[in-house]
């Protein structure tokens, strides 16, 4: 009689988990996942194999009696290693699918392990073949290409595919219920077009920008039968490319059968605004939202504890992304792509077959430039996946000298420039010929603004002292503070009154960070930017006029701060090369093409497009190196929740205080009530801040109801 072997221990209703069937099934589902027909041996081979080291005697014990356990990632491995080179992305897979994707040294240490334990290798193989004869003996049908680059990027969705499905099959096993809860919705494409469509009939046609919006979007659908690749949406800013890219990706989706579509923004905060968007055309069930706000875990992903937890379908969804439609950051897209951890890659495989939107694609940071173009077109030949970059300042993305670009981007309006000659709606003017002019100055200069009016600087600090200033001697109806300070409930419900207030013709002054220029729809009559880069010009420009219903053109006038402090050098060099092309020739800020010449020299001189070498490193097979050298966010943060900012963020605080264990559900409701800070203001301000049951911390300082938190220099406070 063969002895039975089991891959998890007893569940709820007090029945193991069969190795042979958790295998097997294990292996079906990476299959199901992989991207192309030609795929499929590989990858069902890597889910057969991947707990060959669970036959270990030592591993058996574990399960059915306790104790230490008994590693067995390295051991299938190693057998993967010995079926030669094109199997080279099972052994990385299959090494890394609890710990993370090894670098290539450590893959190589970890076999010379097992090349001395002959005699357990032996017998795992032996115990293996005991139940599937011959498979270790299987040569792979797929021949891996010579391109280093290619084998990478495939390693990272079969590895994906992997652990994914490893953690499915182990759920079924531990929690049922959560298991079948796991009802992922169709991209019913006829369904959601008819929605979209009827969405579009009730919009208002008549006046020039309306006109635009409905001629752009026929020309856009005109390239919705093209095949799998690149493409772009070049459009004034206000001329509706959110509504327009949705409709140009639901029929090409339709065309080339794929199966979701995922939109990239550049920021939490206008996430609510998108997601709302579409939620009211397609109803909430369609999308899902998937941000930082969701908290994320990355110890070891089979941990049964987390595998029983409860979860809600769409909580579920977001863990790997079986929805039709996904609306996330580009924090969250692009360091789950270039990740070694198994819980942030479980998604990456189902961006396959999709179509990936993203919007203000003009915000992609330059460091990482060149490595997420490379990664893209991989990424787009192998999973058969299609990207479309938004934006009214299209960067310069093409192969060109130094820069390892795409060879071809395809345009869905041919002709931009009619679209934004026909759209200028503002005006650009200087104070004092963009010499620095003092800070006092612009105070004085905007209490004289008759017209309601935003203003954009470049940092926390000055936007809170032109607030404060514009108080006390404007006489405008309202007077608004936007930035980072204040935690996300706070922002949102203070964009919600200004749109509010604009709509009413109310005359208000906001003063805001550069939070402002991307995806919120702002309409001001006029629009103060201190001088930064063009991008961020343009796109401040974009919140002026935004629907071309002033009798006159908008106001855009820029100024240059006397001892102007920047974000980070490159920021501050991009803004001074800025100054220096747009002094002598303004009319640069109308032409549609000027920022895509300015990327190819700001990215040649005073950005590198891959400035921590990780292309190389991907060439080198090191995946742990990779994931800790891509980081947007490199600075890092800590979050500050805000108990006393309202009755619903006391409420949260007297919930969490009534339970013995704190949920991530209730982590991720305090992100709404919380601002992020960096280390120094931890220490400077740490007599102010209470480290709750060692899992969050909170701010008893002062929080303005305008401005945010707004520290104070005192020994301690609770």
């Amino acid at each position: 009689m063969k002895r039975e072997f089991i891959a998890h221990s007893e569940n709820t209703a007090g029945k193991v988990h069969k190795l042979s069937d958790h295998l097997i099934h294990t292996a079906k589902l990476v299959g199901f996942f992989a991207p192309s027909e030609e795929l499929y041996s590989l990858f069902y081979l890597a889910g057969l194999f991947h707990d060959i080291g669970k036959f270990q005697d030592g591993f058996q014990k574990y399960l059915l009696e306790g104790g230490k356990k008994t590693l067995h990632s390295g051991i299938g491995a190693f057998l993967t290693s010995t079926k030669g080179n094109n199997f080279l992305p099972l052994q990385f897979a299959i090494q890394g699918h609890h710990a993370g994707l090894p670098n290539n040294e450590d893959r190589k240490q970890n076999n010379d392990e097992y090349k001395e334990e002959k005699q357990l290798v032996v017998l795992m193989r032996q115990r293996f073949e005991e139940i599937y004869p011959n498979c270790l003996d299987t040569k792979a049908e797929y021949n891996l290409p010579n391109d280093l680059l290619l084998v990478e990027c495939l390693t990272r969705i079969l590895f994906s595919s992997l652990t994914d499905a490893d953690w499915l099959d182990t759920e079924k096993h531990f929690a049922q219920k959560k298991f079948e809860a796991r009802k992922a919705q169709e991209l019913h494409y006829g369904k959601l077009l008819l929605a979209l469509e009827n969405n579009f009939a009730a919009l208002p046609t008549k006046g020039t920008i309306n006109e635009l919006r409905t001629k752009s979007r026929n020309e856009a659908i005109k390239h919705s039968k093209e095949s799998t690749g690149f493409f772009s949406l070049q459009l004034p800013t206000g001329l509706g490319k959110t509504l327009t890219s949705m409709y140009w990706a639901l029929k090409y989706a339709e065309h080339n059968k794929l199966k979701r579509i995922i939109i990239v923004l550049p920021y939490i905060n206008i996430i609510d605004q998108t997601a709302s968007i579409f939620k009211d055309i397609f109803g909430e069930i369609m999308v899902l939202e998937h941000h930082s706000s969701v908290i994320e875990d990355d110890n070891e992903y089979a941990d049964e504890s987390f595998v029983k937890g409860q979860a809600t379908s769409r909580r579920l969804a977001c863990e790997n992304w079986d929805a039709p439609i996904i609306v996330t950051t580009s924090v969250q897209f692009f360091e789950s792509l270039f990740s070694n951890k198994p819980f942030k890659c479980r998604k990456n495989h189902n961006i396959a077959n999709s179509v990936v939107i993203f919007d203000e694609i003009q915000t992609l940071p330059k460091q990482y430039a060149e490595p997420i173009i490379v990664l893209l077109k991989y990424f787009s030949d192998l999973a058969h996946t299609s990207f479309l970059f938004c934006t009214a300042t299209q960067p310069a993305f093409a192969k060109r000298e130094g820069f390892d670009g795409l060879e071809k981007i395809n345009p869905l309006i041919k002709k931009p420039a009619k679209y934004f000659t026909a759209t200028r709606r503002v005006d650009y003017s200087f104070i004092n010929r963009l010499k620095p002019v003092p800070l006092d100055e612009v105070k004085e200069i905007l209490s004289k603004e008759k017209d309601s009016y935003l203003a954009i600087v470049n940092t926390k600090t000055i936007a809170k002292q032109l607030f404060e200033s514009q108080i006390l001697i404007n006489k405008h109806e309202k007077y608004y503070h936007l930035s980072t300070a204040m935690c996300p409930h706070h922002r949102k419900e203070a964009i919600k009154r200004i749109i509010s207030d604009l709509k009413d013709k109310k005359r208000i002054t906001v003063i805001s960070t550069q939070l402002v220029e991307a995806g919120i729809d702002f309409d001001f009559p006029c629009v103060y930017r201190a001088i930064a880069p063009l991008d961020a010009i343009i796109q401040a420009a974009g919140r002026c006029n935004r629907n071309g219903t002033l009798r006159k053109k908008g106001r855009v006038i820029l100024f240059n701060l006397e001892n102007q402090r920047w974000p980070d050098r490159a920021y501050g060099a991009c803004a001074a090369y800025t100054q220096g092309i747009i002094q002598d020739d303004k009319e640069l800020l109308h032409h549609y093409k000027s920022f895509e010449r300015y990327y190819e020299v700001i990215t040649t001189t005073f950005e590198d497009t891959d400035r921590y070498d990780i292309t190389e490193e991907r060439k080198r097979f090191n995946f742990k190196t990779v994931a800790n050298s891509f980081k947007i966010i490199r600075e890092q943060t800590t979050t500050l929740f805000i108990k006393e900012y309202s009755d619903e963020s006391r409420n949260l605080f007297t919930e969490i205080e009534k339970t013995f264990l704190i949920s991530r559900q209730q982590l991720r409701n305090l992100q709404q009530f919380s601002v992020q800070v960096y280390p120094n203001f931890l220490e400077k301000y740490k007599g102010q801040i209470e480290y709750y049951r060692d899992t969050f911390r909170i701010w008893h300082g002062v929080y303005d109801k305008e401005t945010g938190l707004s520290p104070k220099d005192v020994e301690t406070v609770f």
